[in-house]
């Protein structure tokens, strides 16, 4: 597989698109994250002569999803989602550990909520797409300590648990590792460090 990175403004956003290998008697692409639709994008698509399978949505936020209006007038690419619509565009809507086919990718779901309901990560091969929950040495914002603590817990025991490692793209920022975010990640540690604060605590009658 071959992965194609594009910088999205104005948000600041990372859109990857993901591509077979040379070889393939198909050539196959499928989008992870439109935050924009331009032509760098396009021209990747069509001069490569690759048939978009689909687009992968890790939240429902206007900085990833941007670009999806214009992507599904040019190519009748699916949508994959944890909403049933995205940007009033209806997706085949996944939830936790589905295992889906897109073209010839082999994509497993793994649902993250906390920064939004409907935040995920996908699993493709050595790599996890995870959108906004977990970045480089950051986890996602949340609106309140009950999110936090959800994901917080999500991430421990559907990401950080996967055995070996794996290559991280997220939705902002540099790409990094799991085992990187297992050692380094600051706010898992601070999170860790918290509950282990809660826990010790005590009420005395």
């Amino acid at each position: 597989m071959k992965l194609a990175f594009f910088y999205c403004f104005p948000a600041c956003s990372n859109c990857y698109l993901l591509m077979t290998g040379e070889g393939k008697a198909a050539k196959s692409a499928m989008i992870i994250d439109p935050g924009d639709l331009d032509c760098a994008m396009i021209d990747c698509i069509e001069s490569g002569g690759y048939f978009l399978e689909g687009a992968l949505v890790t939240h429902d936020h206007a900085k990833h999803v941007h670009g999806l209006r214009a992507l599904r007038r040019i190519y009748p690419a699916r949508t994959y989602a944890l909403n049933g619509s995205v940007e009033d565009e209806e997706t085949i809507q996944v939830k936790d550990g589905d295992k889906i086919s897109v073209g010839p990718f082999e994509v497993e779901v793994v649902a993250i909520p906390g920064h939004s309901p409907d935040s995920a990560a996908y699993k493709i091969g050595g790599m996890l797409f995870t959108g906004d929950a977990l970045t480089a040495g950051l986890v996602g914002s949340t609106a309140s300590a009950y999110g936090a603590a959800t994901q917080a817990g999500a991430l421990r025991s559907r990401l950080l648990s996967l055995p070996g490692d794996y290559v991280l793209f997220p939705g902002h920022g540099p790409p990094s590792t799991l085992e990187a975010e297992r050692c380094f990640n600051l706010g898992i540690a601070r999170q860790g460090e918290s509950s282990r604060r809660k826990r010790a605590f005590r009420v005395i009658a």
